[in-house]
């Protein structure tokens, strides 16, 4: 069940400073907001009460309900400062009572206007088509660009802003204007996560207060936030709102904003496909769409951004584009839908958009809904796209699409500087409440992934290759009253018993492929240990476990059933399971599930043990081996990992006896050591890598020392 959490300081709220007027005789702005009587009476079924509340890049409009109204038409008309006007009235929008959830306390956000001019706005009811009385005008100025053009820093525009969106900010101006920020001000850093196939460079904004952590791990300790803004290079609206918003964290002074930064921290992909943005295309220099290949990583772009994600691991994201439907709403929205993400995940993700966002969408006057809004077969469940990748990994996150044109209930868009502003601000409004319910819900978030993780890691439940959770209708009128397909799981879709690993040969994980762009060509190794995921070479096979935290992506790729996999990998299955008694030496690949060992277990030099969901009486012992992989188990007695050489991973294991680490290389990764309960001492020495917890905290009752004594 969706429910709403207390907010903490509104980073939206402070950024905006907003300045609401309402109908006078005069003028009223610079004021707080207040109850003027009309000099006449009011004529039958005339808006009463209009205010204008100003946002930056957008005014908040609202009145009261006038009974019997089935729609409201906004009229904004440009006036000096005497309020004389001095163009023609047009009308800008229509409201409809599917805009927001409390329909009965109507507004609307006015937009596409340039920044800093001065209007009238008045609202008018319609009975069907007949119109009624238009309230009494109320005039304001609106907020000027983000920033005095007096103080160095807060001085930047881009290119976008100076030419007052008649041009799209291009790559060189990027560069130069996020240089200048990185230059001016202590709390940003541009890091290059990558290259295109063009070679132009692929970076990331990274944000904190007073200055942002200096290595990627530090940085995933803090839980960090992700906007993606640009991957489909004709969808540039994102990418401009992202670009503001860069300016604002990095110089702001308002309390929201520092809270923010001093609590977490924020990273800012501008433009993953900078090649099909400098020529407006959908897809990257080779013409394949980025958003069906997060998955696959074929492309070296969306290889640097899954390889970003293992090393920062961000706790929640939002993804930028556009979309063409007309009738849809204003910012589309969608939660990670695959039936695989992890229900803690995608229960989140539909608060952040129906907790949140359809909330502050109608205090605003912004119109959020399910992407598509019209009921529209899109939305889906594929894991190749980034929504539903970054669920997979374990991340709240949503997708953001711009209408792209006015339709109905934005009628001036005529003018594509209307247009192109209206989608900037209204992105630059989403991305800052995204902010805002991140450090309102930061516990619940990290709870949720926290949970997913040991979910996944732990193998249970079954494997779908293919279908979506759903998301439920609302009764109309409602943002949510038409949301995407059910798009439920085909039978032959899913594998109630799901495997233990899968085992590739050694021609499927280092073989040569032919997917990909030309000279930029990756083998299966390379994808994998993009993803971080954990791989173990026992004879002349290679093994990818199932008990790690990206479970639910894994058989996607590396079943012969995906839809779009990688390979078709063999299915290994438990090895033991029930009950054994007596001493468990382990040779080559033994994987052992919801079992009971009574008796020590020692793994070979060269061997692999997975175990998950079962009971160990005795010690385990690892030394030289391949791997050992401990998910969801109890153990009474010591855990003894020495030297192993390609992967160790203990998550959510109750441990009663010391754990102890030393001297393990293991493929050159971080060993995972999260979510453990153990009563006894936790020491870690001399692994080639510092092991990580995944920000998941581990419960010791005995010492912590050497490399494990800050997790």
């Amino acid at each position: 069940m969706l429910h709403r959490r207390p907010a903490a300081i509104a980073l939206a709220a402070l950024l905006a400073a907003t300045v609401s007027v309402v109908a006078s005789p005069t003028a009223a702005s610079g004021n707080p907001l207040t109850r003027v009587p009309a000099l006449n009476a009011a004529e039958p079924n005339q808006v009463q009460d209009l205010t204008v509340t100003q946002g930056y890049g957008f005014a908040t409009l609202a009145w009261t309900h006038v009974d019997g109204a089935t729609d409201y038409q906004i009229e904004r008309t440009p006036v000096g400062a005497d309020d004389v006007p001095t163009g023609n009235p047009v009308i800008t929008g229509l409201w409809r009572p599917n805009r927001q959830v409390n329909n009965e306390s109507p507004t609307f956000a006015d937009a596409g206007f340039n920044p800093g001019l001065r209007f009238q706005w008045r609202v008018r009811a319609r009975f069907g088509t007949t119109e009624q009385p238009y309230s009494v005008p109320v005039s304001g100025t609106t907020q000027a660009s983000w920033g005095d053009p007096n103080v160095p820093g807060e001085s930047l525009r881009t290119q976008w802003e100076t030419t007052q969106a008649a041009q799209y900010t291009s790559d060189v101006n990027e560069y130069a204007y996020t240089a200048a920020i990185d230059e001016l001000s202590d709390r940003m850093r541009v890091v290059e996560i990558g290259r295109t196939i063009l070679d132009r460079p692929i970076n990331m904004m990274v944000f904190g207060y007073p200055t942002p952590p200096t290595t990627p791990e530090a940085i995933a300790a803090t839980s960090p936030v992700l906007i993606n803004c640009n991957v489909h290079g004709n969808e540039p609206g994102d990418r401009e709102a992202c670009l503001i918003l860069a300016r604002q964290l990095a110089f702001s002074q308002d309390p929201g904003t520092l809270d923010v930064l001093s609590n977490s921290t924020v990273l800012i992909v501008p433009t993953i496909n900078g090649d099909g943005r400098a020529a407006n295309t959908r897809g990257n220099n080779a013409g394949q769409d980025l958003n069906r290949d997060y998955s696959l990583v074929r492309q070296p772009e969306t290889l640097a951004f899954v390889k970003m994600l293992q090393e920062y691991r961000p706790v929640a994201g939002y993804d930028g584009h556009e979309y063409g439907n007309s009738g849809t709403g204003d910012l589309p929205m969608l939660p990670p839908r695959h039936q695989n993400v992890a229900r803690e995940i995608f229960d989140e993700s539909m608060n952040m958009i129906e907790g949140h966002m359809y909330e502050q969408g109608a205090t605003d006057g912004w119109w959020a809904c399910p992407y598509g809004c019209t009921g529209a077969s899109v939305g889906l469940g594929e894991e190749t796209i980034l929504r539903n990748t970054l669920g997979l990994k374990n991340v709240v996150n949503s997708l953001l699409e711009l209408r792209s044109s006015g339709g109905a209930t934005r009628p001036d868009e005529g003018n594509t500087s209307n247009n192109r502003r209206r989608k900037g601000y209204s992105a630059l409004w989403t991305f800052t409440q995204f902010l805002d319910y991140h450090r309102a819900n930061h516990g619940a978030i990290r709870e949720a992934r926290g949970e997913a993780i040991k979910l996944q890691s732990g193998n249970t439940g079954r494997i779908v290759f293919r279908g979506s959770h759903e998301v439920p209708a609302h009764p109309a009128p409602h943002p949510g009253e038409t949301p995407p397909p059910v798009d439920a799981p085909r039978a032959e879709l899913i594998l109630d018993n799901a495997p233990c690993a899968y085992r590739l040969t050694e021609e499927q994980y280092n073989g040569e492929r032919t997917d990909g762009a030309a000279g930029h060509r990756t083998t299966v190794a390379q994808r994998l240990a993009a993803h971080g995921w954990r791989v173990v070479k026992v004879g002349d096979g290679y093994f990818v476990p199932l008990t790690q935290p990206e479970r639910g992506l894994i058989p996607l790729l590396l079943d012969g059933t995906g839809v779009e996999r990688l390979v078709a990998g063999e299915r290994v299955y438990p090895t033991l399971t029930g009950r054994h008694n007596g001493p468990l030496r382990v040779s080559g690949f033994a994987c052992v599930a919801d079992a009971n060992v009574n008796g020590p277990v020692n793994v070979q030099p060269g061997a692999v043990l997975v175990a998950s969901g079962s009971s160990f009486n005795g010690p385990i012992t690892a030394a030289g081996s391949a791997g050992l992989f401990m998910s969801g188990n109890t153990v009474h007695g010591p855990i003894q990992v020495t030297n192993v050489t390609d992967a160790v991973s203990l998550i959510n294991n109750r441990v009663n006896g010391p754990v102890n680490l030393v001297g393990n290389p293991a493929g050159g990764n971080a060993p995972f050591v999260a979510a453990n309960t153990i009563q006894g001492p936790l020491n870690c020495a001399q692994n080639t890598r510092v092991p990580t917890n995944l920000e998941l905290s581990n419960s010791v009752a005995g010492p912590r020392s050497g490399q494990c004594a800050g997790i």
